[in-house]
């Protein structure tokens, strides 16, 4: 299933480390950015999170909320972000209630092996709800600043 832009995103609960527990109404009347992740401290996934809080104060300014999402538990999400000086969001979703609705726990193939895993995927989320761009097989290398210009342009 792939959430094409202006369809209703789906509801999510996530709890994290340190912003209580995330939905999608308690960013109510923002923009919202949920970038799926494949797992904490790996070298993309550590670049991309760094990429994101560089731009931090730009995602604020563009009243735009950005969560980090994967199935990482809380500690291990607490130890990512004092780790690498993290100042994104990241909601763990261990039951992968958010991938499944998001579409975005998919089988993947390494080395000729099938398995299921998180493809690494953002959506941007308007403020009415509405999902108003997505990402999917994302390549970090200037992913972040990307998602920065579209939730900038967004109303």
């Amino acid at each position: 299933m792939t959430l094409a832009p202006g369809t209703a995103a789906p509801d999510f609960h996530l709890p994290t480390d340190a912003d209580g527990d995330l939905t999608l109404a308690s960013a109510k009347g923002r923009k919202l950015v949920l970038y799926f992740y494949p797992k904490d401290d790996t070298s993309g996934c550590t670049t991309e999170a760094k990429a994101f809080t560089a731009l931090a104060a730009d995602f604020a300014a563009a009243d735009t909320l950005v969560i980090g999402v994967s199935k990482d538990s809380i500690a291990a999400h607490a130890k990512f972000r004092a780790k690498h000086a993290l100042g994104v969001a990241l909601g763990s979703d261990p039951e992968g209630k958010a991938l499944e609705a998001y579409g975005v726990w998919v089988e993947k193939s390494l080395y000729g092996r099938k398995y299921m895993g998180i493809e690494r995927a953002t959506f941007l989320i308007g403020r009415d709800g509405k999902i108003a761009q997505a990402w999917h097989k994302v390549k970090v290398a200037g992913h972040a600043e990307a998602v920065l210009k579209a939730a900038q342009a967004l109303a």
